[in-house]
């Protein structure tokens, strides 16, 4: 019967949380060996002080991302969903977060969104609304606040409390809280977007006949940049590769070992969808 890895590489699941060992690089995903860390990556465009947001949903779909902007138009609200693409899922996944302006001059003109490879990627554009207030634009994110329209699944802001401001409870967060600059630990940390589902980036699932279902979320790889392999140790090693895209920092890389067989197993028999960002392996028995 195939098996998770108990190795320096292994990914173990307990409570919903999974634990690595060292040589871990990012509390976003144990996979990820390089690139921008975290589940968000925000810039402030210098040539025309644009904000740009890069949220990872992986496995959501193109169609199912949805945004709202709110009524003083400071903050963006982004929905997306993910199906349970396949049977062994444990359940489909629901994501939502806001992000937008903390500044008191400004307010949000224009929105641009690009949805692929389980990766939602915006352009804000503001205008300044008050000439008498001095200048002092800046942005946060990745933390979804409470607002009355959206109170049935938006949680933890009342706007009247905090100055109307819709992202007020962002301002003063460390800058490292924002920027998608998680530090190194022992422990991934669960997505803070997902509403509905799995907050892990990794399931696995003993099947009836004895095989072996995994899914591993890569988000920003393109389908036809993952790969499989059985090594000569028995270990099953995945890869992914996500190039940048609009104005993201860097790509980022995905590798590790996900699964034990005996030697000698074909690479053929397993069965690899990859598809929104997220890789599954159905691996048969021996």
């Amino acid at each position: 019967m195939p098996g998770v890895p108990k190795d320096n590489s292994a990914v173990t699941v307990a409570n919903g949380i999974v634990k690595v060992t060292d040589g871990f690089y990012a509390t976003n995903n144990p996979y990820q060996v390089n690139g921008p860390k975290g589940f968000t990556e925000f810039k402030l465009m210098e040539e025309n002080e644009d904000l740009y947001a890069r949220l990872d949903f992986p496995g959501v779909t193109r169609e199912s991302v949805r945004i709202l902007v709110e009524p003083l138009k400071k903050a963006v609200f982004v929905f997306g969903d993910a199906p349970k693409e396949f049977r062994h899922d444990s359940s489909h996944r629901k994501y939502g977060t806001a992000t937008g302006l903390i500044c008191d001059c400004c307010e949000i003109s224009n929105i641009q969104c690009y949805v692929g490879d389980g990766v939602v990627r915006l352009v804000l554009s503001k205008k300044k609304i008050d000439p008498h207030v001095p200048s002092s634009c800046s942005f946060g994110g990745a933390t979804m606040p409470n607002v009355p329209y959206l109170a049935h699944i938006i949680h933890g802001y009342n706007p009247e409390v905090a100055g109307g401001h819709p992202l007020a409870h962002l301002r003063g967060h460390n800058p490292e809280g924002r920027f998608g600059t998680d530090p190194l630990g022992p422990v991934t940390l669960p997505h803070p977007s997902v509403l509905e589902g799995s907050t892990s980036a990794y399931e696995s699932k003993h099947l009836p006949n004895g095989g072996l279902f995994l899914r591993i979320d890569m988000p920003g790889v393109p389908s036809d940049r993952f790969t499989a392999m059985v090594e000569s140790d028995g270990s099953i090693s995945v890869t992914g590769q996500a190039p940048p895209a609009l104005h993201d920092s860097s790509g980022r890389e995905y590798r590790g070992k996900v699964a034990i067989v005996p030697l000698g197993y074909n690479n053929s028999r397993i069965k690899v969808i990859a598809k929104h960002g997220v890789i599954r392996l159905i691996i048969p028995p021996f």
